[in-house]
């Protein structure tokens, strides 16, 4: 794939360009999931493979894992998904600091979608009511709105293409189509049986062009992505990105939590597209 996007890499930009993101210019954002700060808790303690014999393995237990992940999103009517994300960022000086941010999605296919995004220094808002997607700001007051298609992943395509508007854990609509970008990954193997919490996970790890990431996928009928662990190569710092997700496969979501409603002190501002914003 790009890189995955259901996790913004590390410095700012979305594994997938089109995947994990932040909300752009004044509204600004980013993807992954969680119920808690669950640490990992191996049930098993294989040993570790070595890199080199390893390194360009493309294991297909790990790459069918995907798939029936994939496979079994595209089945969700509706669900809400919470994500714990911390994230490294670099300074100047090459010294890394790490935020934390809470990422709440809801979703009801095809053609609804919220966002909220609670950080240590932003927090955000993004309605789809399959109209229209509106970005808020309650913090600063602003608003921003743009025509959109009449489905998620339409929607999605649009936002980071025209808008440059990458929208947290969008991976999660493209998972089990033919936008995947599996035939991307260079190596993928087989880590072994974990936990996330109190879910018994199988643990998986990827390479692609800049980019290591981590995967624990649920066991069962169920086959969620349960933690996220994304460590960008192509810095020499080498930050990372960590997401915990916890679901919820029959939430209560009517037609007003995805309707948009200006608070009176609000201020709307206008979208420009991203050739006209350059």
């Amino acid at each position: 794939m790009k890189k995955p996007s259901w996790i913004a890499t590390t410095n700012g930009s979305p594994l997938r360009r089109a995947g994990t993101a932040l909300f752009a210019g004044v509204l600004l954002i980013v993807l992954a999931g969680g119920g808690g700060a669950w640490a990992q808790q191996p049930a098993a303690a294989p040993a570790a493979p070595a890199p080199a014999a390893v390194a360009n393995e493309l294991d297909p237990k790990a790459l069918d894992a995907l798939k029936a992940m994939g496979a079994y999103l595209r089945t969700l009517k509706s669900f809400s998904v919470r994500s714990e994300v911390t994230k490294d960022e670099v300074l100047a000086s090459g010294q890394k600091i790490q935020f934390a941010s809470t990422i709440d999605m809801r979703t009801r296919m095809p053609d609804r979608m919220r966002v909220d995004v609670n950080s240590d220094r932003k927090q955000r808002q993004l309605y789809y009511d399959g109209k229209a997607v509106t970005q808020y700001a309650p913090r600063v007051g602003y608003y921003a709105s743009f025509a959109a298609p009449g489905t998620v992943r339409e929607t999605l395509a649009v936002a980071a293409d025209k808008y440059d508007l990458q929208i947290p854990l969008s991976d999660l609509f493209f998972w089990g189509t033919d936008k995947s970008g599996i035939g991307d990954i260079k190596s993928a193997i087989v880590v072994g049986a974990s936990r996330v919490g109190s879910v018994e996970c199988d643990h998986y790890a990827f390479r692609q062009d800049g980019v290591d990431w981590q995967l624990w996928i649920e066991r069962g009928k169920t086959p969620l992505p349960r933690k996220l662990v994304i460590t960008t190569m192509d810095e020499p710092e080498q930050p990372q990105y960590t997401a915990v997700m916890a679901w919820n496969l029959t939430p209560s979501v009517e037609d007003k939590t995805f309707a948009f409603v200006p608070p009176k002190d609000a201020r709307k501002i206008a979208m420009a597209p991203v050739a006209v914003a350059k």
